[in-house]
């Protein structure tokens, strides 16, 4: 259920209603809007009685929502939400690119990459300190040293970092260092790494899982949200299916069908749905075309010689090619 509060409702009105709710046995979360503000009822697994909360001052109107994502749902944030962090705009009308490399190697590669990618106008740089991989033989990231190394090439270059936090354990460490922290596909529906999210004061940006249906990955932001950290950056990196042409589906469905229901920035990730470089420029088209917030893309000086997924990183020279052929081409813009 969602209270919708007057256009003058006071502050302490907008508590009076929380108040309630809690007294109901739920919890409030209250929602600003650009006229009024709205408090989202979470917690109630069926019918609630919302006599109480009309007779408030303050109160307009409650509504039933019918999705069982609350706070994802554009039924009670009709408005897309647009998140600033460090001066760049994400869920705006133009489309953010994300850039670098799958893992973090040491400190020169990590640098080298980044220059060349903030050079070819990439907003953020990606790289990965911890890794999880599929092998427990493959190489799993240089963990604490990797985001040192990251912080430095915030440092030197400006750029934001994402990084990916693997587990409840170190996640605390990367919110020390990153500006955005992902949370990986296979950790989709790690709930309780999801509930600490959720208190964390950094946007997340959360994979969809490898065979994750829309509304478990809209479910699964919910989980953060409801904690109440309400910058979620959701992103589609392709599914497992019959195909055994490229190393997932990327499911460019899944930007339109989002948008429609969620009001979460949707990005895409080409290099993991595609495993293979010569797919990713024609993917990344397609996902901006239908309206993609951005990209995060795997790019790397030397890719035959990377320690992690060189086969779908991008060359420098490629990525140059990627920016140009992208630039201006969103739909919203």
């Amino acid at each position: 259920m969602l209270v919708i509060m007057k256009n003058d409702a006071t502050e302490n009105q907008v508590q009076a209603v929380i108040q309630q709710i809690e007294a109901l046995g739920f919890r409030g979360v209250p929602i600003p809007g650009a006229l009024r503000t709205a408090v989202c009822i979470v917690g109630n697994q069926g019918y609630v009685d919302d006599s109480q909360l009309l007779s408030l001052d303050g109160v307009k109107e409650a509504l039933r929502v019918t999705k069982p994502y609350k706070l994802v749902s554009r039924e009670t944030h009709p408005q897309q939400s647009i998140f600033t962090i460090g001066g760049v705009t994400i869920g705006g009308k133009t489309p953010v690119v994300m850039a670098g490399p799958c893992a973090i190697e040491n400190e020169e590669q990590a640098l080298t990459i980044a220059r060349l990618v903030k050079k070819e106008g990439a907003q953020i740089y990606r790289g990965g300190a911890y890794k999880p991989r599929t092998s427990p033989y493959s190489f799993q990231g240089l963990g604490e040293d990797g985001l040192k190394i990251l912080a430095r090439v915030r440092e030197a270059t400006g750029m934001l970092i994402v990084t990916e936090a693997t587990d409840f354990d170190n996640i605390e460490l990367v919110e020390q260092y990153a500006d955005i922290i992902q949370i990986g596909a296979r950790n989709m529906q790690n709930y309780a790494l999801l509930k600490r999210a959720g208190h964390t004061n950094k946007p997340i940006l959360l994979k969809r899982g490898l065979a994750a249906t829309i509304e478990e990955l809209l479910m699964s932001a919910e989980y953060i949200m409801s904690e109440g950290n309400n910058r979620v950056i959701l992103c589609e990196r392709g599914i497992r299916t019959f195909a055994d042409t490229t190393r997932n589906t990327l499911d460019i469905s899944a930007i339109p069908s989002i948008r429609e229901v969620s009001h979460l920035p949707v990005i895409i990730d080409p290099s993991h749905a595609a495993g293979r470089r010569e797919y990713v420029i024609p993917l990344s088209r397609a996902a901006i075309a239908v309206g993609a917030d951005g990209l995060i893309v795997e790019v790397h000086n030397d890719p035959p010689h990377s320690i992690s997924d060189g086969k779908q990183s991008l060359y420098p020279e490629q990525f140059a090619t990627l920016m140009k052929e992208i630039k201006g081409m969103s739909p919203k813009s």
